[in-house]
């Protein structure tokens, strides 16, 4: 190509994204490239063929979660035990309980004989667990709990509830 067939291409143009890249080569010769527009159209369609590739191939591999926030286990209260409340027997002194027990976290303001005892533990996203235990108190001696504990049956438990009802 010629000086003179390069400047009335170069006129012949129309458009903002159709012009032609050239450029000089050996002996003044002008070389036509390729046009931008077809240069873009081809980069297009690699990236469009490369972005399908990866999400088919991604498709076919094992399942990756992504690094979560690590939640912690969330204890409050105090940790009732089926042994403590094993050991819990009417007419135990105040210090007695709160030997076994511990110290009650909930005081009753209206009824100092009454002691609550409330332990849970949380584990976000998997599980919730509450216990409820409410000691109850005449003449500064156990009289009698509840709570979602009870205790455990002795051998020699059952044995006077047989003979009790048997007469």
């Amino acid at each position: 190509m010629d000086r003179n067939q390069f400047e009335s291409e170069l006129s012949n143009m129309s458009g903002p994204g159709s012009y032609i890249l050239y450029r000089q080569g050996s002996a003044g010769k002008i070389r036509r490239l390729e046009t931008q527009t077809a240069c873009w159209s081809a980069m297009l369609a690699r990236l469009l063929i490369c972005s399908l590739l990866v999400f088919a191939a991604s498709c076919s591999l094992p399942r990756f979660s992504m690094p979560r926030v690590h939640k912690i286990t969330i204890q409050q209260g105090n940790l009732i035990t089926q042994e403590m409340v094993d050991q819990l027997k009417p007419g135990m002194t105040r210090s007695q309980v709160e030997f076994v027990m511990g110290k009650p976290i909930a005081h009753n303001t209206f009824n100092i004989d009454r002691w609550d005892y409330i332990y849970t533990v949380i584990v976000p996203g998997v599980f919730q667990e509450e216990k409820r235990m409410s000691l109850y108190f005449e003449n500064d001696v156990l009289a009698y709990f509840t709570g979602d504990l009870v205790p455990t049956g002795t051998g020699s438990d059952t044995e006077a509830q047989n003979t009790a009802s048997s007469e």
